[in-house]
C-alpha cells in the first residue's frame, strides 16, 4: 500500500493518521519532493477510474495562472501535473489494483483489506 502524500496538507496528514491507526503496512511517498512519472500518473488515475481533469486541484494558483481555460488533453494534463505536482489532488492511497483520494480522509477505510 502507498500513500501520495504532502506533509503541508491535512487531509494528507488525516489519512496517514486513520493508516497508522488501522496498523497496516504502508509507504510514504513524498510527491512534492520525488516527482511522479507520465507511468506512475497514468497507472493512478486508472486505479481511481476517473478522468484525468479530476485529479487535478484547480484552486491551486499555478493551475489558475497556467493552464486554466485550456483545452488540454489528458497527456498535456498529466505533464502539467509532473512539471507542476501542487496540482495533483490528495492524498491519494492506493492498494494492489485499486486506489481512493483521502477527501474525506475516511474514505481510505473503502480499500484497506
Amino acid at each position: 500500500m502507498k500513500i501520495y502524500h504532502n506533509p503541508r496538507c491535512s487531509k494528507s496528514r488525516q489519512t496517514l493518521e486513520i493508516l497508522i491507526k488501522k496498523n497496516v503496512d504502508f509507504e510514504i511517498v513524498e510527491y512534492l519532493k520525488n516527482k511522479l512519472s507520465i507511468t506512475d500518473l497514468e497507472e493512478i488515475i486508472a486505479k481511481l477510474e476517473i478522468n484525468t481533469i479530476e485529479l487535478v486541484r484547480k484552486n491551486e494558483l499555478v493551475w489558475k495562472e497556467k493552464f486554466k481555460g485550456r483545452n488540454l488533453n489528458d497527456k498535456e494534463i498529466i505533464q502539467a501535473m509532473i512539471d507542476n505536482p501542487k496540482i495533483i489532488e490528495r492524498p491519494i492511497v492506493v492498494n494492489g489494483n485499486k486506489a481512493i483520494l483521502g477527501r474525506p480522509p475516511e474514505n481510505v477505510l473503502k480499500i484497506i483489506d
